[in-house]
């Protein structure tokens, strides 16, 4: 697997060929069957990656928290709602909710935890979401993902040569 710090050099030395397969998947693969295989691929993968000595999602994405999580992630950090908001947080303009200040996510720690520790947002947890259902759906994002997560290059280049791409 790729070391973090050469996934984006990679995702865009071979972008125009992940373009092409993102396009070879949306017309050929059956949809059921590649969230099998980005759900296995995850699986795997996952269960030898220790993403706390990566985090290039926290490093490269805002940390998002959803309105309705405001109280309790405020309480994680000891602080008033307020003072969470004053401190961590502005408004996103598109959505319920609300963005970290700063890339990186102002909630990282220098060893790659969260300061939310189990407070960590629905959206952090599930992230890069390779297990989730309508991947075909959703292959743009997952290019995005493939810059930013080891992981994601990984099963991106596994299913190419699955698929027997180029």
């Amino acid at each position: 697997m790729l070391p973090p710090r050469k996934v984006k050099f990679e995702a865009q030395k071979r972008w125009n060929e992940n373009i092409e397969f993102r396009i070879y998947l949306k017309c050929n693969a059956d949809e059921k069957e590649l969230d099998e295989q980005f759900k296995s691929l995850h699986r795997e993968l996952f269960a030898e990656y220790d993403c706390s000595r990566c985090r290039n999602c926290c490093k490269m994405y805002h940390g998002v928290i959803p309105e309705a999580d405001l109280e309790r992630d405020a309480k994680q950090l000891g602080m008033s709602a307020e003072a969470f908001l004053d401190t961590y947080l502005e408004k996103q303009a598109d959505e319920e909710g609300y963005q970290t200040r700063h890339k990186p996510c102002d909630f990282l720690e220098k060893d790659g935890s969260c300061k939310l520790g189990d407070c960590k947002p629905e959206n952090c947890v599930k992230y890069p979401y390779t297990d989730q259902p309508d991947r075909i759906g959703s292959l743009y994002s997952i290019l995005d993902n493939v810059e930013v997560c080891p992981v994601v290059f990984e099963i991106y280049e596994r299913l190419k040569k699955e698929y027997r791409f180029r």
